[in-house]
């Protein structure tokens, strides 16, 4: 592909989030109410755009099931289909429900959609009582380890050497801050603050191509390879071609997070993929052929 920068996504990507980050949505809204989502369901609202901040993502969770105890009676791939088809994102799943439920109902479900509360829930279970208090400054409910612990490093590293000796490497990821700066660490990647853009960094969030492009400007690439786990993070790589049509921007997608097997494949095709790998650990090989 002759590239000149790469850019990469941290979570299903550098780590493997499974057993964390997803865990945390799924046990935060059974904590604050009682039910829950599948963590197949997870994948279904990735999918529909707009969710790479799992805050939000564990908010419409939530938002569905107490929409479900109102009289709301699609299922999860009809939400997320209709999230889709509004755009996306949290403002979209509001919009849903709103329509199938009504006003009404649906005031009865904001009463009780506590998005403070399930924040603080997510982000107990995620860091762990002693980085919650390091991060949040709060003090938590109990002493936990933390599911921040559990994310197996999936970046070798032979592949961390070569590509950080042959290109500019930057990162584009939903983390905040501090916890991009746990997960960098533990895979041995040193991004300057400069050269990468974290939830803390700009209000747009993927899929919009701002800190792609100003990435690519940066390294003064010619062309630049943007590697996630998600839609949203191809569909980030085709918004910065037309965004920046002086640049040549692909999107890679890897099969170590929620998109697997020929469906994920297939699902990163269509969405303008220009390679779909294994996982990142071919990525040197792939961009030498």
């Amino acid at each position: 592909m002759d590239a000149d920068a790469v850019v990469l996504d941290i979570d299903g990507v550098l780590v493997d989030v499974e057993n964390s980050y997803r865990r945390a949505i799924i046990e935060s809204v059974e904590r604050v109410y009682d039910r829950t989502i599948r963590k197949a369901d997870i994948q279904q609202f990735k999918d529909a755009g707009g969710f790479n901040n799992d805050w939000e993502l564990t908010y419409a969770a939530a938002l569905y099931v107490l929409a479900t105890e109102e009289g709301y009676r699609g299922s999860i791939d009809e939400f997320t289909d209709d999230i889709a088809e509004n755009g996306g994102g949290l403002e979209a799943a509001t919009t849903v429900v709103r329509e199938e439920i009504g006003a009404t109902a649906t005031q009865r479900v904001t009463d009780r959609w506590d998005r403070d509360q399930l924040r603080d829930v997510f982000q107990q279970l995620y860091l762990g009582s002693d980085l919650y208090r390091g991060l949040e400054g709060g003090e938590p409910d109990s002493e936990t380890r933390g599911f921040i612990h559990d994310e197996p490093v999936l970046l070798e590293a032979e592949t961390r050497e070569r590509l950080t000796d042959d290109y500019d490497v930057g990162v584009v990821t939903g983390r905040p801050e501090a916890e991009a700066e746990i997960a960098l660490e533990r895979v041995g990647l040193e991004i300057g603050p400069d050269d990468r853009f974290t939830m803390d960094d700009w209000e747009e969030g993927k899929p919009h191509p701002r800190a792609l492009t100003t990435l690519a400007a940066k390294f003064e690439a010619e062309t630049v390879v943007f590697v996630g786990d998600t839609l949203d993070d191809v569909r980030t790589a085709v918004n910065a071609s037309e965004a920046d049509p002086d640049r040549t921007y692909h999107g890679i997608g890897v099969l170590t997070g929620g998109l697997t097997g020929d469906d994920g494949r297939r699902k990163y095709e269509s969405e303008g993929a220009s390679l779909v790998l294994e996982s990142v650990n071919e990525l040197p090989d792939a961009l030498e052929e």
